[in-house]
Protein backbone atom coordinates (compact mmCIF):
# COMPACT_ATOMS: atom_id res chain seq x y z
CA UNK A 1 0.00 0.00 0.00
CA UNK A 2 0.91 3.60 -0.82
CA UNK A 3 0.67 6.43 1.70
CA UNK A 4 0.33 9.59 0.49
CA UNK A 5 1.26 11.27 4.26
CA UNK A 6 2.98 9.37 6.99
CA UNK A 7 2.65 10.35 10.38
CA UNK A 8 5.30 9.28 13.16
CA UNK A 9 4.04 9.99 16.59
CA UNK A 10 6.28 10.75 19.38
CA UNK A 11 6.92 8.07 21.99
CA UNK A 12 6.95 9.27 25.40
CA UNK A 13 6.82 5.93 26.93
CA UNK A 14 10.46 5.10 26.17
CA UNK A 15 11.87 6.74 29.38
CA UNK A 16 9.82 4.85 31.67
CA UNK A 17 10.27 1.75 30.00
CA UNK A 18 14.29 2.41 30.03
CA UNK A 19 14.13 2.55 33.77
CA UNK A 20 12.42 -0.15 34.38
CA UNK A 21 14.72 -2.45 32.06
CA UNK A 22 17.50 -0.83 34.36
CA UNK A 23 15.81 -1.12 37.31
CA UNK A 24 15.41 -5.14 36.51
CA UNK A 25 18.86 -5.44 35.79
CA UNK A 26 20.01 -3.92 38.51
CA UNK A 27 18.05 -6.05 41.10
CA UNK A 28 18.62 -9.40 39.68
CA UNK A 29 22.31 -8.64 39.74
CA UNK A 30 21.60 -7.69 43.30
CA UNK A 31 19.65 -11.15 43.75
CA UNK A 32 22.74 -13.10 42.13
CA UNK A 33 25.21 -11.52 44.25
CA UNK A 34 23.41 -12.51 47.15
CA UNK A 35 23.02 -16.29 45.69
CA UNK A 36 26.59 -16.34 44.94
CA UNK A 37 27.59 -15.12 48.74
CA UNK A 38 24.95 -17.03 50.31
CA UNK A 39 25.94 -20.31 48.48
CA UNK A 40 29.58 -19.65 49.42
CA UNK A 41 30.25 -21.02 46.61
CA UNK A 42 30.89 -18.95 43.19
CA UNK A 43 28.81 -20.18 40.34
CA UNK A 44 29.01 -20.09 36.99
CA UNK A 45 26.13 -19.02 35.37
CA UNK A 46 25.67 -16.07 38.24
CA UNK A 47 29.14 -14.88 37.84
CA UNK A 48 28.95 -14.60 34.00
CA UNK A 49 25.06 -13.39 34.23
CA UNK A 50 25.98 -10.74 36.75
CA UNK A 51 29.14 -9.94 34.77
CA UNK A 52 27.28 -9.77 31.17
CA UNK A 53 24.15 -7.97 32.69
CA UNK A 54 26.61 -4.95 34.60
CA UNK A 55 28.50 -4.69 31.43
CA UNK A 56 25.16 -3.76 29.01
CA UNK A 57 23.93 -1.58 31.69
CA UNK A 58 27.84 0.39 31.94
CA UNK A 59 27.57 0.18 27.42
CA UNK A 60 23.56 1.26 27.90
CA UNK A 61 24.56 4.43 30.51
CA UNK A 62 27.09 5.13 27.96
CA UNK A 63 25.40 5.83 24.70
CA UNK A 64 22.23 6.85 26.74
CA UNK A 65 24.05 10.09 27.75
CA UNK A 66 27.02 10.31 25.84
CA UNK A 67 26.08 10.18 22.60
CA UNK A 68 21.90 10.31 22.96
CA UNK A 69 21.18 7.02 21.39
CA UNK A 70 18.36 4.98 22.24
CA UNK A 71 19.30 1.91 24.19
CA UNK A 72 17.41 -1.78 24.40
CA UNK A 73 17.55 -3.40 27.90
CA UNK A 74 16.82 -6.50 26.04
CA UNK A 75 19.70 -8.84 26.47
CA UNK A 76 20.54 -7.89 30.09
CA UNK A 77 16.71 -9.04 30.20
CA UNK A 78 17.56 -12.06 28.77
CA UNK A 79 20.25 -13.06 30.37
CA UNK A 80 18.69 -12.31 33.75
CA UNK A 81 16.04 -14.81 32.73
CA UNK A 82 18.38 -17.11 31.73
CA UNK A 83 19.87 -17.18 35.29
CA UNK A 84 16.56 -16.78 36.93
CA UNK A 85 16.09 -19.67 35.65
CA UNK A 86 19.19 -21.87 37.45
CA UNK A 87 18.10 -19.88 40.88
CA UNK A 88 16.50 -21.83 43.83
CA UNK A 89 13.88 -19.54 43.92
CA UNK A 90 11.29 -17.14 41.75
CA UNK A 91 12.18 -19.24 39.11
CA UNK A 92 8.95 -17.90 37.27
CA UNK A 93 10.26 -14.31 37.42
CA UNK A 94 12.41 -15.94 34.16
CA UNK A 95 8.97 -16.23 31.64
CA UNK A 96 8.27 -12.60 32.68
CA UNK A 97 11.53 -11.36 31.43
CA UNK A 98 11.41 -13.30 28.37
CA UNK A 99 8.42 -11.33 27.75
CA UNK A 100 9.20 -8.29 28.78
CA UNK A 101 12.09 -8.62 26.44
CA UNK A 102 10.52 -9.32 23.14
CA UNK A 103 7.64 -6.84 23.92
CA UNK A 104 10.56 -4.02 24.64
CA UNK A 105 11.19 -3.22 21.01
CA UNK A 106 7.53 -2.65 20.09
CA UNK A 107 6.63 -1.01 22.94
CA UNK A 108 9.70 1.46 22.16
CA UNK A 109 8.69 1.43 18.38
CA UNK A 110 7.33 5.10 17.65
CA UNK A 111 3.77 4.30 15.91
CA UNK A 112 3.01 5.56 12.66
CA UNK A 113 -0.29 6.95 10.77
CA UNK A 114 -0.11 5.99 7.10
CA UNK A 115 -2.96 8.58 5.07
CA UNK A 116 -3.68 6.72 1.78
CA UNK A 117 -6.53 7.61 -0.59
CA UNK A 118 -8.92 4.91 0.39
CA UNK A 119 -7.73 4.60 4.26
CA UNK A 120 -5.79 5.40 7.55
CA UNK A 121 -3.54 2.73 8.95
CA UNK A 122 -1.83 3.11 12.14
CA UNK A 123 1.20 0.79 12.60
CA UNK A 124 0.88 -1.42 16.01
CA UNK A 125 1.14 -4.15 17.22
CA UNK A 126 -2.12 -5.36 15.49
CA UNK A 127 -2.64 -3.11 12.33
CA UNK A 128 -5.67 -0.81 13.16
CA UNK A 129 -7.54 0.45 9.64
CA UNK A 130 -10.10 3.52 9.67
CA UNK A 131 -11.90 4.48 6.27
CA UNK A 132 -11.81 8.24 6.02
CA UNK A 133 -15.86 7.82 6.95
CA UNK A 134 -14.89 7.05 10.51
CA UNK A 135 -13.46 10.59 11.24
CA UNK A 136 -15.23 14.11 11.42
CA UNK A 137 -11.89 16.39 11.22
CA UNK A 138 -8.08 15.42 11.18
CA UNK A 139 -5.56 18.59 11.85
CA UNK A 140 -1.90 19.17 11.90
CA UNK A 141 -1.29 22.00 13.93
CA UNK A 142 1.87 23.20 16.16
CA UNK A 143 3.35 19.97 15.94
CA UNK A 144 0.34 18.12 17.16
CA UNK A 145 -2.08 15.87 15.15
CA UNK A 146 -5.76 15.80 16.30
CA UNK A 147 -8.14 13.22 15.21
CA UNK A 148 -11.79 13.87 15.67
CA UNK A 149 -13.71 10.11 15.03
CA UNK A 150 -17.43 10.47 13.85
CA UNK A 151 -18.34 8.50 17.35
CA UNK A 152 -17.13 11.58 19.19
CA UNK A 153 -13.78 10.47 20.28
CA UNK A 154 -11.10 12.50 20.26
CA UNK A 155 -7.01 11.49 19.75
CA UNK A 156 -3.98 14.22 20.12
CA UNK A 157 -1.11 13.19 19.74
CA UNK A 158 2.85 14.99 19.53
CA UNK A 159 4.26 14.24 16.36
CA UNK A 160 8.48 13.40 15.77
CA UNK A 161 10.27 16.46 14.27
CA UNK A 162 11.13 15.62 10.39
CA UNK A 163 14.17 17.28 9.65
CA UNK A 164 14.05 16.25 5.87
CA UNK A 165 10.21 17.33 5.79
CA UNK A 166 8.99 17.46 2.13
CA UNK A 167 5.69 18.66 3.01
CA UNK A 168 4.32 21.43 5.31
CA UNK A 169 1.17 21.11 7.46
CA UNK A 170 -1.51 22.75 5.52
CA UNK A 171 -0.82 20.63 2.37
CA UNK A 172 -1.68 17.71 4.53
CA UNK A 173 -4.31 19.20 6.28
CA UNK A 174 -5.97 20.25 2.78
CA UNK A 175 -5.59 16.55 1.62
CA UNK A 176 -7.09 15.44 4.66
CA UNK A 177 -10.07 18.22 4.47
CA UNK A 178 -10.82 17.05 0.88
CA UNK A 179 -10.75 13.01 1.67
CA UNK A 180 -12.99 13.77 4.60
CA UNK A 181 -15.31 16.10 2.41
CA UNK A 182 -15.36 12.93 -0.28
CA UNK A 183 -12.93 13.89 -2.78
CA UNK A 184 -10.59 12.95 -4.98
Amino acid sequence: MTYQYVVTLKNLQTRYLDILGFLLSVVSVLFFVQEMIRASSVGLAYLLGSVFIVGVLIWNLYQSIKKHKKVYYSRALLIAALVWMKMPYYQWLSFLFIILALLEYQAKYSIEIGFSDNEIVFNTLFKKRYSWSQFSNIVLKDGILTLDFANNKVMQKEVEDDEDDDTSEDEFNEYCRKKLVGES
